[in-house]
């Protein structure tokens, strides 16, 4: 089986308590088999739950100033679903590092999506008490960001939103185009220009050219709105 600091290579991060991280891998079933002495996961995960939930809440508050409240709860619930959350523990190959019980073994639990799911939460709760806040941060937020963008699209689209509304004008020509890049590779800002029937119609300054062409869509919108209210369309 490998070994907890083989883990630790993999997470990034060296525990001052190795046996949090012991419980935090232990699935019940296998707890269960050991008797009482064994703990499992099931309390760090419900703390795991409430700490994952506050780092990702800060980080698209202050990420996305313009999202009103609905749309930041629904952009949260996309980036701490079970689904997403199976995926960060794929990722930290936490299914090969699992105390699992061998009816469990034998029925996949090292790959079921609510067991990995859990076992993410769990440790980002270990990490949360063997060194606090910032700790747990730097993991969750290594996660998350990677998945922002996924998860961005799926609550906002207006580039779909757009099309559908030139589908129903003469306005059928669309462009997004470049107009702006800045930085270094690994942190740059691009800017997208929405260009319809050859005409500047809104911009967006994001991290990346889809989160900017989703932001300069929108502002387009914004202002095809504006020109229905004038009379102008």
């Amino acid at each position: 089986m490998n070994s907890i600091k083989d883990f630790e290579k993999i997470l990034g991060y060296t525990f001052q308590n190795a046996q949090l991280l012991m419980t935090a891998l232990t699935h019940s079933s296998y707890a269960n088999e050991c008797g009482k002495s064994c703990s499992n996961y099931e309390r760090l995960e419900f703390l795991g739950d409430s700490v994952l939930g506050m780092i990702t809440s800060e980080y698209i508050f202050n990420r996305f100033k313009d999202l009103h409240e609905g749309k930041l709860t629904r952009l949260r619930a996309s980036l701490v679903c079970e689904k997403t959350l199976k995926s960060f523990a794929e990722k930290l190959h936490i299914g090969d590092f699992l105390f699992l019980s061998h009816g469990e073994e034998r029925t996949g639990g090292r790959q079921r999506a609510s067991i990995l799911a859990d076992a993410f939460e769990s440790i980002v709760a270990a990490v949360f008490l063997d060194s606090g806040l910032d700790e747990s941060k730097k993991i969750v937020l290594r996660f998350i960001s990677s998945e922002l963008e996924n998860a961005y699209n799926l609550i906002h689209d207006y580039k779909t939103e757009l099309q559908e509304v030139l589908q129903s004008s003469s306005r059928k020509e669309l462009k997004y185009n470049v107009i702006g890049e800045s930085g270094p590779d690994h942190d740059k800002t691009f800017v997208i220009e929405v260009d319809i029937q050859g005409v500047a119609y809104g911009q967006g300054t994001a991290g990346s050219k889809k989160e900017a062409e989703q932001l300069a869509a929108k502002s387009a919108l914004e202002k095809i709105q504006k020109d229905i209210e004038n009379g102008n369309l």
